[in-house]
C-alpha cells in the first residue's frame, strides 16, 4: 500500500496537465516578446506615415502610407543621409581595426610574456572596467583640444589603438590561456622570438576571440552617441547617431517621421551583420572563457 501511494506521489503530471502549462508559459513569453518589440514595430510603420498623422493616429494600422519621411530625411541637413553612413562607417572600421590590434598585442603579453609587475598591469586593466567612463571625459577632452583634433575622428580612433578597450583584452587573455604552451615553447625552438609566436603561432588560433570582439566592436561603435557628440560638432563629420540628435534640434513636430524614416535605415546594416555573423558570435563566446 506504501509503495503504491510512493508510486502516485513520485508520478509525473498527466499529458493534458503539462501540455496546458507549456500552453501558458508559452503565451506568457508571447505577451513578454509583443511588449518588447511593440516600440520598433510602432517605429516601423510611423516611418511610413504621413507627418500630420503620425501622433494623431498611435494605431499599428495607417490609414496612408508614404515615403515623403524618407526622401525629405535623406537630405534634410543640407546633405545626404550617406555622408553620415559613410563617416559612422569610417569610424567603426578604425575602432576595428585598432582593437583588434592593440588587445591582441596587449593579451599575448598579459598571458604570455613574463615581466615585472604583469599581475598588477592586469589587475589595473580589469579594475579600469569598472571605472565609468564619464570620469575620463574631461581630461580626454583638453589633451584632445590641446592637440587640436577636436571635429576629427582621430579623439574617437586614437584609444582603441592603445587597448583602452579593457573588457576585449580579458576576454582574449582568458582564450589565449587555454591555448597549450608548448606552442610556443616549439617557436622559441625555432628560433623565433615573442613577435613572431604571437603572429604566426598564437594570433591564427585566437580567430573565435577576435571575431567575437569585431561583432562587439562593429555594434558598440555604430550605436556610440555620447563619444562622437563630444568631439563631432560639424555637420559633415557627424556619424549616424549624432546625426539623427541633430535633426530632433532643427525640426518641429513634422520632422519625426524623418527621424523614424532614418532611424530605421540606421538599423539596417545592425541588422544585416547580425544576421551574418551571430553564429560567429555564439561560437566565440563559447569558446573565450565566457560560457
Amino acid at each position: 500500500m506504501a509503495t503504491a501511494t510512493a508510486e502516485a506521489v513520485t508520478s509525473p503530471p498527466p499529458l493534458r496537465q503539462r501540455r496546458i502549462r507549456s500552453a501558458l508559459k508559452h503565451a506568457g513569453l508571447l505577451v513578454f516578446v509583443a511588449f518588447m518589440i511593440y516600440p520598433l514595430v510602432w517605429m516601423v510603420v510611423s516611418a511610413f506615415k504621413p507627418a500630420d498623422q503620425i501622433l494623431t493616429e498611435p494605431g499599428l494600422i495607417p490609414s496612408s502610407v508614404t515615403l515623403d519621411n524618407f526622401k525629405d530625411g535623406w537630405h534634410a541637413l543640407n546633405r545626404p543621409f550617406s555622408v553620415f553612413f559613410v563617416n559612422s562607417l569610417v569610424v567603426t572600421l578604425g575602432s576595428i581595426v585598432g582593437n583588434l590590434f592593440s588587445c591582441s598585442l596587449t593579451a599575448y603579453a598579459l598571458a604570455r610574456l613574463q615581466f615585472r609587475m604583469r599581475k598588477v598591469y592586469f589587475a589595473i586593466t580589469l579594475a579600469s572596467v569598472m571605472l565609468p567612463f564619464h570620469v575620463l571625459v574631461i581630461p580626454q577632452y583638453i589633451f584632445f583640444s590641446q592637440l587640436d583634433l577636436v571635429n576629427t575622428y582621430w579623439p574617437l580612433l586614437i584609444p582603441k589603438f592603445l587597448a583602452t578597450d579593457a573588457f576585449f583584452v580579458f576576454l582574449m587573455v582568458q582564450f589565449i590561456r587555454t591555448l597549450p604552451r608548448e606552442l610556443d615553447r616549439a617557436a622559441w625552438i625555432d628560433g623565433a622570438g615573442p613577435f613572431l609566436t604571437f603572429w604566426y603561432v598564437v594570433l591564427p588560433l585566437m580567430r573565435p576571440a577576435l571575431v567575437t570582439t569585431t561583432i562587439f566592436t562593429f555594434i558598440w561603435t555604430w550605436n556610440d552617441f555620447f563619444v562622437p557628440l563630444i568631439y563631432l560638432t560639424r555637420t559633415q563629420v557627424f556619424t549616424v547617431p549624432v546625426a539623427l540628435n541633430s535633426m530632433v534640434d532643427s525640426e518641429t513636430q513634422s520632422g519625426v517621421g524623418m527621424l523614424f524614416a532614418m532611424s530605421l535605415l540606421s538599423l539596417v546594416p545592425i541588422l544585416i551583420f547580425f544576421a551574418i555573423a551571430q553564429k560567429y558570435l555564439i561560437r566565440g563566446i563559447a569558446t573565450t572563457g565566457l560560457k
